[in-house]
């Protein structure tokens, strides 16, 4: 009788395995202790060209993979949960996500999208949120910086981030607080030095036509991500071409008269109708960031995700997966973007609506993507020069990180499934 009954536990177990066909990572609260490295273990199964299928509103975007016993290992090692699903699982859980009364969808993503980072040679990892969550993530990328954007490489790339750099050349506008600090008289240096090597009188005029060709890259097809003052500082960028903005203390020589009125907004991807911090001693760029205009508590700083159709938003919709629609707040040199300067074609994804500020924005531009994200660290309330790093190793559930990886894995949708 013993035999027997062990027997058929071998049998059970034998053709539990055997009709094993997927695998699920689950991506909702419970289901999952590693939701960034759960991207990873995406990513690297594309790298295997194996497609995988993200299950938008489903388990909180929870992803099906193919079964493999190398994939299976991987999570494991990784500290990633998953579930064994047999081929009529799967095939049920699908069939849940296409019916019309369900607002889900089952996005097909195919290939691993080669991913740069714009941002000075010698930054560590640790200076730029996405550099952190990609190095936490375990997904490879290339970092770039203007010799390369200018030599026309970003065409090798899928997926673009820029680095929290200040696209209007004047250098990060910390002239006030730490003008006299050897760090920023070095970064100064640096910046002239390379300017000059690329055939540039200023920093300004170099950072103008690093700016035109991301803005061509885009138009063209390209995917980019930007962050805290790399978003309003390339709009300004665009807006001001021809137009010297610049102070003395920056570039050598005064400012153009008037200079306000010759800034063309129809150039710009996100922004519009915004006004121009002239003062380099003022810690802001314009009036797109509302960073000195904010009234709230640490304890009480929340913004909320919009809610998109799976079935006829899908693009929308997968960049703002997570397993809570409500993510902390966070700051940075720009925080946040003043709702007026936002242009009605632009989709604000995650707001507070209490304080009247756009968190997370999205839009199109030819027939490419840019989404831009305001603040500086999800996990770091108010990231200070010369604060340590943020051990995401503490934070593997991150909301305000997911949102950083729903871009990453953004490009590898397969092109027909996009309805907007």
């Amino acid at each position: 009788m013993m035999m027997r009954m062990i027997t058929l536990l071998f049998l059970l177990m034998f053709f539990g395995q055997a009709t094993a066909s997927y695998i699920l990572i689950p991506m909702d609260a419970e289901g999952q202790k590693e939701h960034l490295k759960a991207y990873g273990i995406t990513y690297w199964t594309l790298e295997r060209q194996q497609k995988v299928k993200w299950l938008l509103n489903y388990r909180g975007g929870s992803f099906l993979l193919p079964d493999a016993e190398e994939i299976r290992k991987e999570c494991q090692i990784r500290g990633v949960s998953f579930e064994i699903l047999s081929d009529s699982k799967a095939e049920q859980i699908l069939t849940e996500i296409s019916s019309p009364s369900q607002n889900m969808e089952a996005v097909v993503l195919e290939k691993a999208p080669r991913i740069a980072v714009y941002s000075p040679k010698g930054n560590q990892p640790w200076d730029d949120a996405v550099t952190m969550v990609l190095t936490y993530a375990e997904i490879p990328y290339t970092v770039i910086y203007d010799e390369e954007v200018l030599g026309d490489q970003l065409l090798l790339y899928d997926w673009l981030h820029l680095h929290h750099e200040d696209f209007t050349g004047q250098y990060g506008k910390f002239y006030r607080a730490y003008r006299s600090a050897p760090w920023y008289i070095e970064e100064k240096r640096k910046a002239e030095t390379l300017a000059s090597k690329l055939g540039y009188s200023k920093v300004s005029e170099a950072k103008r036509d690093v700016s035109l060709k991301i803005r061509d890259y885009v138009i063209g097809g390209g995917f980019m991500f930007a962050m805290c003052s790399a978003t309003d500082s390339f709009d300004i960028a665009l807006a001001a071409e021809g137009v010297d903005i610049c102070e003395p203390m920056f570039d050598g020589d005064p400012s153009e008269p008037g200079y306000q009125g010759k800034i063309d907004f129809a150039k710009t991807f996100a922004f519009k109708n915004f006004t121009l911090e002239r003062s380099p001693m003022v810690y802001e760029f314009s009036s797109i960031d509302m960073t000195r205009d904010r009234r709230i508590m640490k304890e009480t700083d929340y913004f909320s995700l919009m809610d998109y159709s799976a079935k006829w938003d899908p693009i929308p919709c997968m960049l703002v997966q997570n397993h809570t629609s409500l993510v902390k707040g966070f700051m940075g040199q720009t925080t946040s973007y003043r709702r007026s300067t936002v242009k009605s074609n632009v989709l604000v994804m995650g707001e507070n609506k209490t304080n009247g500020e756009a968190r997370y924005i999205h839009g199109i531009k030819g027939k490419g993507f840019f989404t831009f994200y305001g603040g500086h660290d999800p996990e770091d309330y108010q990231h200070r020069v010369g604060d340590a790093k943020t051990e995401l190793a503490l934070h593997p559930t991150s909301p305000g990180y997911r949102l950083i990886l729903n871009n990453v894995l953004f490009p590898a949708a397969k092109k027909k499934k996009q309805k907007t």
